[in-house]
């Protein structure tokens, strides 16, 4: 098949790529590279350093054809979204509504969203919380990504634009931005192998649900071809503080320093996670990586990127 990627030089986006381009579809990435690396995506892919804002996305659209398209192209950190509101609303939810237009006139079969579990539901009102669990985000991030949610809907209920959403917990592994302020065991990753203070926002015990990138990959694949409007939770199904993870990487890495405590951000929730069994159900995932197995990949990556820096 044909598909389409956005944000495909990023994090999550890059290892969809691999994936794809491993199982033969032919894949093109649209990719701003603001926080994306040329460098993460694969050489077989057709790359477009093009912004979905852009009115420039209609050439790719014209002259690729993608029949799939998974939609990772996003302004992702809770904090930035509390300081730069517009910011987050025009890259998230103008540019989402650019890229459907134009999946409507090309005819693209399937649009595969990657919304939040994390950011979304709020406060939880009970756990773990399931796709029906009311929606009250703390953050315009998390309410940007609703409201692309209900746009999608309306692209389907008015244009017949098919789609399928899968709300993340915290997503974790090798190639994630440990210079952001998304991926928490990427920073604490990337700076213990350097020797470098960690900081914990908070007290320490906020807790949260992590999964690791190659079953959201795998999550991502399983949902082709079954789109209907579906929206499926992808999670561990369990949490863990930000403290104990603190000290559980400090165990493997050999770091011998405290954390330093900063004021806790704005906008974050206390604890969350996911429940994942209508996946599971309709269409059988479950994840795969134990949290040690990804903890030891991500920081295995880590160490070497601090290693070659310091040569």
């Amino acid at each position: 098949m044909k598909i389409l990627v956005t944000g495909g030089a990023g994090f999550i986006g890059s290892h969809l790529v691999d994936a794809l381009i491993n199982q033969g579809h032919s894949v093109t990435v649209v990719d701003n590279l603001s926080h994306g690396n040329e460098k993460n995506v694969n050489p077989k892919a057709n790359l477009y350093n093009l912004d979905i804002c852009s009115e420039s996305l209609a050439s790719v659209f014209k002259e690729y054809r993608p029949e799939i398209v998974f939609h990772h192209a996003a302004q992702t950190s809770v904090n930035h979204s509390m300081l730069h509101p517009s910011d987050d609303a025009k890259t998230n939810i103008l540019g989402s509504i650019n890229l459907f237009q134009y999946c409507v006139k090309s005819g693209v079969r399937q649009v595969i969203l990657a919304s939040t579990g994390g950011a979304l539901y709020g406060n939880p009102r009970y756990l773990p919380c399931d796709e029906e669990h009311v929606i009250n985000p703390l953050s315009p991030y998390g309410l940007s990504k609703y409201t692309i949610e209900r746009y999608l809907y309306l692209f389907n209920l008015n244009n017949n634009l098919n789609y399928s959403i899968l709300r993340y917990s915290n997503v974790y592994g090798p190639r994630q931005d440990a210079l952001g302020e998304a991926g928490v065991i990427a920073i604490f990753a990337n700076r213990m192998c350097k020797g470098e203070n960690v900081f914990i926002n908070g007290s320490g015990q906020q807790e949260r649900d992590f999964i690791y990138v190659g079953d959201v990959v795998r999550a991502n694949i399983a949902v082709i071809g079954h789109g209907e409007g579906r929206i499926y939770n992808l999670g561990s199904g369990s949490s863990i503080s930000i403290y104990q993870l603190f000290q559980i990487m400090q165990k493997l890495i050999d770091y011998r320093l405290e954390p330093i405590y900063r004021p806790a951000l704005p906008g974050e929730v206390l604890k969350i996670y996911l429940s994942t069994e209508r996946i599971k159900k309709e269409l059988g995932w479950v994840p795969k990586t134990t949290f040690s197995e990804g903890l030891k990949a991500t920081i295995d990556y880590y160490n070497n990127i601090s290693l070659l820096t310091s040569c």
